[in-house]
């Protein structure tokens, strides 16, 4: 196996400056599955300045060239997909079918979407005898979290490519192997030295000196509410721009008319898909009160068919959280929710049977909850529907905007105009209509605490570009 005790830094794999290594676990196993450079500011300052470097040419490469840079990486990407996916499954715990349709895929339709929205983009605007024009921000840090190795780190990096931004990645310390692999697919795609660089290492060691670097312009960062507040307090000690996703609490909205069997096959999927470690799960299930029954009998039945074990097998829907931390902390949430008065109606506390190695939770189900409750409030990151009562419309509207997070809502039902007035109601920045998954160039991004910005398409361009006017240019 290809060990990656090396930052990638000016196109070459180099010496760390830090002797230091951190060691990547498997949470199905509890073993270490790799090792990794742990990076400090030495390390940082090396890949801000290769970045710089190489920043006045690749911001002024014409459009068609990163077009088909785009489109190259795609096919590399495609050729490394057994290494990805196997890479995804055992660093993250993520079932196999989950690594390949989910990870995998997500990761590649990024840089092939970015490519198509590039060609029609535009950089340039005339108005009057003056010139509007968009050009790179610059040299941007790139600080990506562990839950979804690939997309969150691919829409990125395919933006800030797409805008001629050179960058500096941090992936998160947990799942860094994906990432190195990212290096050597932008190796074999000829993406230009200094354009992609590689720092890894935990939040201390490379993400504080990456935000408060002076010639970095912009961070960009997914992950949790307290780090992304850490990074736009240093961020704005010089005016980075910052583009921020962040947590979320989101509510599934079932309505009267809904078929509860669908209803509770979305509402689970929503829930235990990627172990609940989504920041757009459906963690807040709002039903009509005299359904309430009806609907956690069968969410119920559909989530104890729900396979949790080893994530190399083929028929594993649910594979372990990321950490002992991670698993500690949801099965505190757990120990809260009983202790706040809420039912716990399925699952509860402790590993799933036969299950004594690794990171596994019981998919589980709460019932009688009050908005007010901190399982209602707070984000558990863990595989934990609550399932709260409604009398009318207008309440499940209230409660489910009654949240500082805006991240993601979900309604389900059947009569098109009451799904698109629920729907356009609900404070959040990506809604979805029963199953509907839509397409890669929607913008995707949350109001309130949920985060600053917009990722994906054409949305996910723009946040890598500042705006110039040029007056007299055609006088």
């Amino acid at each position: 196996m290809v060990k990656y005790t090396k930052q990638f830094i000016d196109g070459e794999w180099v010496d760390s400056e830090s002797a230091d290594t951190i060691d990547v676990i498997n949470p199905a196993t509890e073993e270490v599955f790799q090792t990794v450079a742990a990076g400090n500011k030495a390390d940082v300052d090396k890949a801000v300045a290769a970045a710089k470097k190489a920043y006045l040419s690749f911001r002024n490469t014409d459009v068609k060239e990163r077009v088909a840079l785009l489109e190259r990486i795609a096919d590399e990407y495609e050729k490394r997909k057994d290494d990805i996916v196997y890479t995804i499954t055992n660093e993250l715990g993520s079932p196999i079918d989950m690594s390949e349709n989910g990870h995998y895929s997500a990761g590649l339709n990024h840089f092939r979407t970015t490519a198509e929205v590039l060609k029609d983009f535009q950089f340039e605007e005339r108005r009057g005898d003056s010139l509007v024009m968009k050009e790179s921000i610059g040299v941007a840090g790139l600080i990506t979290p562990w839950n979804f190795p690939t997309n969150q780190t691919a829409l990125k990096l395919a933006a800030a490519f797409a805008a001629g931004s050179t960058v500096v990645l941090k992936p998160s310390e947990e799942t860094p192997i994906t990432a190195c692999i990212l290096a050597e697919i932008f190796q074999a795609a000829g993406v230009p030295k200094g354009v992609f660089n590689l720092v890894n290492g935990d939040g201390e060691g490379v993400g504080v000196p990456l935000s408060e670097h002076p010639d970095v312009r912009m961070m960009s960062f997914t992950g949790s509410g307290p780090t992304g507040r850490s990074i736009m307090e240093k961020a704005a000690q010089d005016f980075k721009k910052v583009a921020l996703e962040l947590g979320g609490k989101s509510p599934l909205i079932v309505l009267d008319d809904a078929d509860l069997d669908e209803a509770a096959r979305i509402a689970v999927g929503r829930v235990v898909r990627n172990t609940g470690q989504v920041c757009t799960a459906a963690t807040r299930t709002l039903v009509p009160k005299d359904k309430v029954d009806d609907f956690v009998e069968k969410a119920t039945a559909v989530m104890s068919e729900v396979k949790v074990g080893d994530p190399r097998a083929e028929d594993t829907e649910m594979g372990p959280l990321i950490s002992k931390k991670q698993f500690d902390r949801v099965q505190s949430y757990i120990k809260k929710g009983q202790e706040e008065g809420a039912t716990l109606h399925y699952g509860g506390s402790g590993k799933p049977d036969n299950l004594s190695t690794g990171y596994f939770v019981k998919p589980t189900i709460f019932t009688g909850v009050n908005n007010d409750m901190v399982i209602a409030q707070e984000e558990i990151f863990g595989p934990v529907m609550s399932v709260l009562a409604y009398d009318d419309l207008d309440q499940a509207i209230e409660i489910a905007n009654d949240t500082v997070y805006g991240l993601a809502g979900y309604v389900v039902g059947k009569d098109k105009e009451q799904l698109k007035q629920v729907a356009r109601s609900i404070e959040a920045g990506t809604i979805a209509i029963n199953e509907e998954q839509g397409t890669n160039d929607l913008p995707f991004g949350g109001y309130k605490q949920s985060g600053i910005g917009r990722e994906w398409g054409d949305y996910g361009i723009e946040e890598f570009l500042e705006v110039k006017s040029i007056k007299g240019y055609y006088a």
